[in-house]
C-alpha cells in the first residue's frame, strides 16, 4: 500500500504552521516542564509538540493502514458503493 500524500507532505521542513491556543489544567503543564529536559526536549511546548505527533501518527495508522481501512480498499475494488462503506466504518468507530 502507498503512503498517502497528506503524510509524505508531512516529511517537508518548510510547511506551513499556525499558531493555536490551548487551555491546559497547571499541573498537567507542571508535570510536562518536569519530564521535558529528562526526555531531552528544551522546554514543555517541543514535549507537546511530541506528544501530538506520536498520537496522530499512531491514528493515522491505524485508519490509514490498519485492518478496517484495506478492508474498504478490498471492497472498493469489488464495487462496493463509497456511501456503503462510509456508513459502515462510521458504524465500526461508534462501536
Amino acid at each position: 500500500m502507498s503512503i498517502p500524500e497528506r503524510i509524505k507532505a508531512r516529511l517537508a521542513k518548510d510547511r506551513p504552521m499556525t499558531t493555536i491556543t490551548l487551555r491546559i489544567p497547571v499541573d498537567v503543564v507542571d508535570a510536562m516542564k518536569e519530564i521535558a529536559p529528562k526526555k531531552g526536549f528544551s522546554g514543555y511546548q517541543p514535549l507537546l509538540k511530541s506528544y501530538i505527533g506520536e498520537g496522530l501518527r499512531q491514528d493515522e495508522a491505524k485508519y490509514a493502514f490498519g485492518p478496517t481501512a484495506r478492508l474498504i480498499e478490498a471492497l472498493k475494488k469489488r464495487g462496493v458503493p463509497d456511501a456503503v462503506l462510509e456508513d459502515a466504518a462510521r458504524d465500526l468507530e461508534a462501536a
